[in-house]
């Protein structure tokens, strides 16, 4: 099969074939004019006309810093987004970081646009913008759409490229049907810098290289369908987790190149696994060479404090009402999609963009044209990005982490929605944490807090997660926050990822979580994976690696996942015995799965629940199961359903129901 080959333009040189020249040639002059002798751009009218209306979507081709023969001479082209500054220059490892050696044109018109083609300059090169501000302020820059970094805390930014040649072609072409709304989605979120150490050298974080090798089998064996990488683009503070970001086009030099990551994605992709990446259009930091003030001017951030600073990160917000702004992000989702192959990017903070008085008080925000609190500008700028998206790449998914009860998240723009095709399901998993911490004698009184998810929960193609954000910050580790004794702490995870699995939705698990680590998770240090060592932990991974291949293997845990008709409750109404039953629905009535959760630690024997048919029941799943760590209750020969009426229905079974446990039955 040939290979398929990603590069930066027709005009890039693959990274093989650069030639340093015999003789240098002396630096070129830059104007708006078409390709002569002498001048050297990336741009034409066209892209100056999208990139000022906020319309364009491969900025990525012409910013930045791009390796090109020009007259015979290899060099490097440069273009930065400057408007407010009266000079520019190149500065870096090339002229001994002389800020008058390599000036920077401005195009003539009006764009903002310095740009120069630097010969005898080429990959490897570490560089900054030299800026002067018109009011006569100098600064030193990253380049905002630099593909690689030195590695903190270096803050230089790399002459690199893109190019790659892909061997993921079988993915590509067939990952429509693993990405869809009615396919199993099945997400392991990890942080890249913790998920594993160096047994060695606790400390020193693993390659892009070593990643892959351990947990592409590592996610195989467990099950899920996809991974979603924790923000990997440039971060310079490591406690910031990645979503403090610098450099937007370039994934973080700690692990490697651009190319090791690009690795990383095909070596999932080949295994069959989907990756989902954090993507933060929400804030950036103020670090001295990044967005922040660029070219002395509030360039990338909005002016008004009231829209461009964010006080719980005490970070600054970009202006969604600056076309050129727009460009750069519409361009920057593009990017991680068409350079990198990513399925999917889970789109950070959404709440925060939305409205104009997130985290403020009355006085310190402004309402819009309207008198509203909404963000008009963020919300056309969702609509337009997703729109981008699924135009370029219809075969992914962009998921909100959107936590307010904003109206049609995950809905097509043309109904009015914003284009997203899922949204996290934050009111279940707030629900559900505060329901499994309390005390089993005490449930009985608070099932609604499980019962009322469906009133909602196909208001929106929901996605149930259990991030990084609930077991961090003094909020315990997922086994920290179960009840009782060990064997009751696992039990109810257990039946907490029962619940979770077998609820509509697709799902999300942070890292560690699928085995019970049992210490709140560490940014800077792995997770304890000695604790697989031990039969409770052991048995836990097990659970979720049977839950995972339950979820992939029963259609209907799937097929009708975000529409009322892939759910039936049975009954609700057992507060006393705190037992739930429920129906899971797929295209084929044969299909049908039959949910028991059992909230407390008495097991219930003869436990009758009526029935949608009559037949012969089978345990498909128990997470009672003494593989589990469970005690080993459960229903090993079918049952047969009796003509007597129960739950309002003609046929029922009796059955034994484990103690902090959930069956799955299935008909046949």
């Amino acid at each position: 099969m040939a290979k398929r080959k990603t590069t930066t333009s027709p005009s890039t040189i693959p990274p093989a074939e650069i030639k340093q020249p015999e003789q240098p040639a002396s630096s070129p002059q830059n104007t708006n004019e078409p390709v002569k002798s002498d001048i050297y751009s990336r741009f034409t009218d066209f892209d100056i006309y999208l990139f000022r209306a906020g319309k364009h979507q491969k900025l990525y081709e012409k910013f930045g810093s791009h390796v090109v023969e020009f007259n015979g001479v290899v060099g490097t082209y440069f273009a930065v987004w400057a408007p407010s500054a009266r000079y520019v220059s190149v500065i870096g490892s090339f002229n001994s970081w002389d800020k008058a050696s390599h000036p920077l044109k401005v195009r003539w018109d009006s764009s903002g646009i310095w740009e120069a083609f630097i010969p005898n300059t080429g990959r490897g090169e570490s560089y900054k913008y030299f800026i002067v501000h018109e009011g006569g302020r100098e600064i030193e820059k990253g380049d905002p759409y630099a593909h690689w970094w030195e590695t903190p805390p270096k803050t230089a930014s790399l002459v690199w490229d893109t190019y790659y040649e892909w061997q993921d072609q079988d993915w590509m072409a067939n990952r429509k049907a693993k990405n869809a709304l009615n396919a199993p989605f099945s997400v392991y979120e990890v942080h890249l810098s913790s998920w594993r150490r160096d047994p060695s050298d606790p400390k020193r974080e693993l390659s892009y290289g070593e990643i892959a090798n351990a947990l592409v089998p590592y996610v195989q064996d467990m099950g899920f369908t996809h991974v979603e990488f924790m923000p990997v683009m440039q971060y310079p503070y490591e406690p910031s987790w990645g979503y403090q970001i610098t450099g937007y086009y370039a994934p973080s030099s700690r692990f490697g190149t651009p190319q090791d990551f690009m690795h990383l994605i095909e070596r999932l992709h080949q295994a069959g696994i989907g990756v989902l990446l954090d993507w933060v259009p929400s804030h950036f930091p103020g670090d001295a060479h990044g967005l922040y003030e660029f070219d002395g001017s509030h360039l990338y951030e909005h002016p008004d404090p009231r829209k461009g600073y964010h006080p719980d990160w005490k970070s600054y917000i970009f202006n969604y009402s600056r076309p050129e702004v727009r460009s750069f992000l519409i361009s920057n989702a593009i990017f991680w999609l068409d350079r990198c192959h990513a399925d999917g990017l889970r789109v950070d903070a959404v709440a925060s963009m939305l409205y104009l008085d997130y985290s403020r008080n009355a006085g310190e925000w402004e309402p819009n044209m309207f008198g509203g609190r909404e963000n008009l500008e963020a919300i056309s700028l969702f609509k337009e990005i997703n729109e981008a998206i699924y135009l370029s790449f219809p075969d992914v998914q962009t998921v909100a982490e959107e936590s307010t009860a904003f109206p049609g998240v995950s809905r097509p723009v043309y109904t009015g929605g914003l284009g997203f095709g899922m949204k996290w399901m934050m009111g279940w998993m707030n629900d559900t944490l505060r329901y499994f911490q309390r005390d089993p004698a005490f449930r009985k009184f608070h099932q609604d807090n499980l019962t009322f998810s469906t009133v909602y929960a196909f208001t929106e193609n929901f996605m149930l997660p259990l991030s990084h954000d609930e077991v961090v910050y003094g909020k315990k580790s997922l086994i920290g926050k179960m009840p009782g004794d060990e064997w009751q702490r696992f039990a109810n995870l257990r039946l907490l990822f029962s619940y979770m699995f077998t609820h509509s939705g697709s799902k999300l698990l942070f890292m560690g979580g699928e085995f019970g680590q049992t210490s709140e998770w560490k940014f800077d240090d792995s997770l304890d994976w000695h604790l697989l060592e031990f039969a409770p932990h052991k048995g836990m991974a097990a659970c979720v690696r049977a839950l995972n291949k339950l979820y992939r293997n029963e259609p209907a845990m799937y097929e009708r996942t975000y529409t009322a008709d892939g759910f039936e409750w049975i009954d609700t109404s057992d507060r006393e015995n705190s037992i739930i039953t429920y129906i899971r629905k797929g295209n084929r009535p044969e299909d049908s799965l039959l949910i028991v959760l059992n909230m407390t630690p008495i097991p219930r024997s003869d436990y009758r629940i009526g029935v949608p048919t009559s037949g012969s029941y089978r345990e498909i799943f128990n997470s009672d199961s003494t593989e589990f760590y469970g005690s080993g209750i459960g229903n090993t020969s079918p049952i047969q359903s009796e003509e007597s009426s129960w739950h309002g229905r003609p046929q029922s079974i009796r059955l034994n129901v484990p103690p902090l446990g959930a069956i799955a039955l299935k008909i046949g």
